[in-house]
């Protein structure tokens, strides 16, 4: 069959699916001759390119092609300056793909510009997208679930049925029908109702393929790949031009793809006359580097085109290319389909055969520039004949001579104001003024919240000083060792050499802990009250057990129930094995959730052993990074973040038979979208029993909620409990505190103190403020024993907390906000209360989340003051007003989900196939702005694409029990190959630091620190430490002489391990780099972009999101480097916010890596940072300091 039949029969057979879908709404008249007029324009823009071909068929396909790459870009919106751009290069690319000439960006321009305007298809493709975004909003706007739907769509979009699966192809639902079969795609043939178009076209260039005329009728796209360049490989080539230098070549297969062959790479024998204009050539290239080639033709056989000198890969530039091809079959899916925007080929061939190779650290120059004094006298030796080739400033040894290029201009990045489609109009950047978060402080200029803020002050004070007397005691060493002190007549023993008082210091130091401490810590560890009972014996002794018929009776009844008890009432102890008594674990699985990991684990070992089993059997817990079960597991511990990934394996949780969510009082994030995934999965599976327990009495919240479910009552013993407010606020309530502990030991009967304060910090300086007042008071007081509370849990508490004092002693119980419900304390008659907590909140100035100290609320103030009367009556000492107690407090807490960053949550509620977050049954509905905030932060990542809906990157992000930035950073690095190196720095990441300073040995840590830093920051110091412990044999013995935290290590190691579990399980290759630093740097950069923050002229840095200034910490490798761009992993704020972690960048892989997130500013413009800057004239002694300024000038 000839060639255009068998264009008319594929024409035809697309044709016809067409017409079924097209047949209503032919081309009028009208539109017939707008076609024509825009076919005739583009013929003769070709034409001069063409060699005078005036073929309107051929202009009617490049047509077609413009059309395509407009709907891609999305012409509805209208094409701005940008996006024009980058349609421009991309039509350039494909009519070159296809065989066209080099047609300038211009003209590419043009027909862009053309068919948008003009082309009668593209307008009623515009109308039809309008009127389906119209349909959309109209959808939204008649649902009912929710107020705001109408005013945010973004937040509104439909659910899905089922999670979304991990393949990523649910989302091409739009491409099928209700049965599953595939539907005809949109994209229109380049014909539609004009005959013309249909006639045979034996006169098409051969570059037209019959797929990119819409040929082809099965609708499969079957066009050819483009070629690749590869160095050392060899292309036919054209002569472009004969220079004195070399010449320059053209090759045949890539359109504007031309390089340069230096002298050095020509015949030894070469004569500008060898080689002309137009010659065909056979060409070796030898070198890539930023788009420009560097060719060879001596290497080549000019008649044959084989290679005289075939190229040797080494042995690791074979296995970085070799793997990297291998990781890309065996991902799930490329990154760069997920991520429009970001060319993984273009990194992927950078790390292949990028300056610097796979093994050398490319983005290091290899030589140093040269200033212009020294280029000139290079230039005039040249041109004497003085100096030899080979130290020509342009010569390289390998390569010869290299062009002479210019310095290139500084970067300039800036923020790209954009909005996403699935967004416009939602977010603050179009001016929203009704996303404000919900404020966690009811009165900010209230005297709680004032003395709130005076208290970081004084901190910062009480530290300061805490310094200067070390120093103080250090200077007063005498230099001289041999020298005494200044008493020339000291008494026998009175006479110490510095060595010998610098000795003592050393050992107090040594220690590891002050005096007071030292005292108060007892290494006996128990998990709860120690006792001489058995097993029975304590579980009998339990309130729970004297109501076990009753509880057991109510659980048989009901398919949810709320219990309420107190502390140490045997809740989360005793209830799972209730539910196994009852035959519960005849169906599934019991699951108990905690919010803590260490709960987790401590509860789990103490049911274990009261159930008679190894840990791991019967009984076992699930927390990150760390599962013991076992198939024999019929009780299961775990976060409520594991139950949470469990629900997007199995959204039916088929394996569990009943589930406890205890602690929900705490109302973490994890347990409060935790309740409304279980109250839709109740309608689903009746026979799935849900237990709620708290501690707290807002029970008839949580039962309003849960469909007006029963809710069970363990009584406990409550005693009277006055409550003493102070006449007058406090603005230093640490001082209050330490006197009204003074006043109750010195004053009051016996029994125990518990004193709440916000951290530990506060705890230190308050207990040794009260140990030291204590000594000084010698017998005149009775003895106060001090104990200390930092751990979140009973089973890391120290067994002197649950012990009774001595006969003639006081407790005092120093403790956070921890001991107000998940502490069992017996023997407290007085509670000191200052009024203050701190509240994790997203602090939108950082970008983050950050520990704020807060006042508490209403609800937590009454549940302090119950701990007075567990074992009697007690007093409980507010030091605060009541004024402020009614005026300043809010009712009750804020849950975590109105006040934290929710960027991982509403990535597990994509996944789990929840995309209306507006209408999803929160039982406290988090602020609009958080959502909004939540899906710009997953779209600048890549993780949602245009609509709104989960990408394959994002699909598979939602596997990762991390951070989003860190499952972007860790997902590209296979792609870029280098994930066996992010591996390790996220593990080290996500553990505490691994360096320690002993205050004895602080020169020599720092010494042994420094062996490990690396130029690029501290992640490649991080990477470089395990490697070293690697190296070691993960030998503890290394660590310590290191000055190493052999723990946080191990703790790496094991973090490390599960990661490799995962990626294993989802088929993502582990890939080393090597020494090849540069990938790594922009694998870390593509997930920490928004963290990026530039050196400011004045001094330290600012970021480039919000324009906060920041400094280097002074633990980082780079401190005192000042690099000009870089990226952070955290912002900690002390004296000054300063940057954790940071590493170097090149702010052109900002907008390489996240093109959504970032742009490259106009030089012929101001950017908001410069405008934020500073001009400091020099100094001018003979004129006022202002006379440089024109409006002080006369005149």
């Amino acid at each position: 069959m000839a060639k255009d039949e068998k264009y008319k029969t594929g024409d035809e057979s697309k044709d016809k699916k067409q017409k079924k879908k097209d047949a209503a709404a032919p081309l009028t008249p009208v539109e017939r001759m707008e076609d024509m007029a825009l076919t005739s324009r583009v013929t003769e823009a070709l034409s001069p390119y063409l060699n005078g071909l005036t073929d309107k068929t051929l202009s009617e396909f490049i047509i077609h092609l413009t059309e395509k790459q407009l709907k891609k870009t999305g012409a509805f919106e209208g094409l701005g300056t940008q996006k024009l751009l980058e349609a421009s290069q991309a039509l350039k690319s494909k009519l070159g793909e296809n065989g066209a000439p080099d047609l300038p960006l211009s003209l590419c321009k043009h027909l862009l510009e053309w068919a948008e305007t003009q082309s009668p298809r593209m307008k009623r493709w515009k109308k039809k997208q309008e009127e389906k975004l119209q349909k959309q909003a109209e959808q939204v706007m008649d649902r009912a679930d929710h107020p705001l739907s109408a005013s945010f769509p973004g937040l509104a979009k439909s659910n899905l049925n089922h999670p979304v699966p991990l393949d990523g192809d649910f989302y091409e639902h739009s491409t099928k029908d209700k049965n599953g079969d595939k539907k005809p795609q949109p994209e229109a043939p380049p014909s539609t109702s004009d005959s013309s178009r249909r006639r045979g076209i034996s006169n098409l260039p051969a570059w037209m393929t019959k797929d990119d005329t819409g040929g082809g009728g099965a609708g499969k796209k079957r066009g050819r790949s483009p070629p690749r360049l590869e160095i050392h490989e060899i292309y036919p080539g054209r002569v472009e031009q004969v220079l004195d230098f070399g010449i320059r070549v053209s090759l045949n297969d890539f359109s504007g793809k031309d390089g340069m062959v230096y002298k050095n790479q020509l015949p030894n024998n070469y004569q500008r006359g060898d080689f002309r204009k137009g010659q065909a050539v056979w060409v070796k290239i030898i070198s890539m580097h930023q788009q420009k080639l560097i060719l060879s033709i001596k290497d080549v056989d000019q008649t044959t085109g084989e290679d005289k000198m075939p190229f040797r890969k080494t042995a690791a530039m074979e296995d970085v290319t070799v793997n990297t091809k291998t990781s890309t079959k065996a991902s799930l899916s490329s990154t760069a389909v997920v991520h429009p925007g970001l060319d993984v080929d273009k990194l992927r061939e950078e790390q292949r055969h990028g300056p610097g190779g796979a093994t050398g650290r490319s983005f290091r120059p290899t030589k140093q520039a040269l200033t212009e004094h020294e280029l000139f006298e290079a230039q005039q030796l040249i041109k004497s004949g003085v100096l030899p080739i080979e130290q020509y400033p342009t010569y390289d040894p390998e390569l010869g001579m290299l062009a002479v290029e210019e310095t290139e201009e500084e970067t300039e990045v800036e923020l790209a104001e954009v909005e996403p489609n699935f967004l416009r109009g939602q977010t603050k950047k179009s001016g929203r003024r009704d996303l404000e978060p919900i404020k966690i402080v009811k009165n900010p200029d209230g005297s709680l919240q004032r003395a709130a803020l005076q208290q970081g002050t004084l901190a910062k004070e009480r530290r300061e000083l805490r310094q200067a007397q070390a120093n103080q005691l250090i200077d007063s060493i005498p230099k001289d060792l041999n020298r005494p002190w200044e008493d020339p007549l000291p008494e026998a023993g009175e006479r110490h050499f510095a060595q010998e008082l610098r000795s003592i210091n050393i050992m107090s130091q040594m220690d590891g802990a002050p005096e007071w401490k030292q005292k108060a810590e007892n290494k006996t560890l128990s998990y709860g009250i120690i006792s001489n009972k058995s097993i029975k014996e304590q579980r009998e002794s339990l309130p729970i057990y004297r109501l076990k018929k009753e509880l057991m009776a109510a659980i048989s009844t009901n398919q949810i129930l709320v219990v309420i008890g107190e502390t140490g009432s045997g809740k989360t102890t005793q209830m799972t094995q209730y539910l196994d008594e009852l035959g519960v674990t005849k169906r599934g699985m019991i699951g108990c959730t905690q919010p803590r990991r260490v709960a987790a684990v401590s509860v789990a070992k103490r049911v274990a052993e009261e159930y008679g089993c190894a840990l791991g059997e019967q009984v076992g817990y699930s927390i990150r990074f760390e599962d013991v079960t076992s198939s024999d597991t019929i009780i299961k511990y775990m976060t409520d973040g594991m139950l949470m990934r469990e629900y997007l394996a199995d959204n039916d949780l088929k394996r569990y038979a009943a589930l406890m969510l205890d602690e929900a009082h705490e109302r973490t994030i994890h347990t409060d979208v935790l309740f409304g995934l279980l109250k839709d999965l109740c309608r689903r599976r009746p026979d799935l029993k849900i237990i709620v327990t708290s501690a707290t009495l807002d029970a008839e919240k949580f039962s309003t909620y849960f469909f007006q479910s029963p809710i069970f009552t363990i009584p406990g013993r409550t005693f009277p409990v006055e409550i003493l407010y102070t006449k007058e606020p406090e603005s230093d309530y640490l001082d209050a505190a330490l006197i009204t502990v003074m006043q109750i030991h010195l004053s009051e009967p016996a029994g125990d103190i518990l004193v709440f304060l916000t951290g530990q910090e506060e705890i230190d300086t308050c207990c040794e403020t009260l140990y030291t007042r204590m000594q000084a008071l010698g017998d005149l007081a009775p003895e106060l024993i001090i104990l200390p509370v930092y751990s979140a849990l009973p089973s890391e508490m120290q067994s002197r907390i649950f012990e009774p004092a001595p006969a003639g002693s006081r407790k005092c119980v120093v403790a956070t906000n921890i001991a107000e419900a998940s502490l069992t304390i017996d023997g407290i008659y007085y509670v000191v209360d200052p009024g203050f907590s701190k509240q994790k909140a997203f602090n939108p100035k950082l970008g983050m989340d950050s520990l704020v100290v807060t006042p508490i609320s209403q609800a937590s103030a009454r549940q302090r003051a119950g701990r007075a009367g567990r074992t009697g009556p007690g007093k409980c000492y507010r030091l605060y007003t009541e004024h402020a107690f009614k005026t300043e407090m809010l009712p009750t807490n804020i849950p975590e989900i109105q006040r934290t960053n929710l960027g991982n949550v509403v990535l597990q509620l994509k996944a789990m196939g929840i995309n209306d977050l507006l209408g999803f049954d929160f039982m406290d509905p988090p602020p609009v702005a958080t959502l909004v905030g939540a899906l710009e932060s997953l779209y600048a990542l890549g993780a949602l694409d245009e609509e709104g809906l989960l990408s394959r990157l994002g699909r598979k992000m939602a596997e990762f029990p991390l951070e989003p930035n860190l499952s972007k950073m860790l997902i590209l690095s296979v792609d870029l190959g280098c994930s066996e190196e992010i591996l390790t720095i996220t593990a080290m990441l996500s553990v505490e630091n691994p360096f320690y300073r002993p205050k004895d040995k602080q020169a020599q840590a720092d010494m042994r620190k420094a062996k490990f830093h690396q130029a690029e920051g501290d992640h490649l110091t991080l990477l470089t430490v395990y490697k070293g412990w690697e190296a070691s044999k993960f030998s503890s013995p290394w660590c310590f002489e290191n000055f190493i935290q052999a723990r946080s290590m191990r703790r790496a190691q094991d973090v490390r391990k599960q990661l490799v579990t995962i990626m294993d399980r989802y088929r993502l290759l582990l890939i080393s780099a090597g020494k090849n630093y540069k990938i790594i740097c922009k694998a870390i950069t593509a997930g920490f972009f928004t963290n990026a923050a530039k050196k400011d002229p004045q001094e330290g840095y600012r970021t480039l999101v919000d324009q906060n200034p920041v400094y280097i910490h002074p633990s980082s490798a780079l401190f005192n480097k000042n690099p000009e761009y870089l990226i952070y992993h955290e912002l900690v704020l002390t004296t000054k916010e300063y940057m954790r972690n940071v590493m170097v960048i090149d702010a052109k892989w900002l907008t390489e890596l996240a093109p959504n997130f970032y742009k490259t500013a106009d030089p012929n413009k101001i950017t908001k940072q410069k405008r934020k800057e500073k001009i400091e004239p020099l100094f001018d002694r003979f004129n006022p300091k202002d006379a440089w300024r024109l409006s002080r000038r006369k005149g």
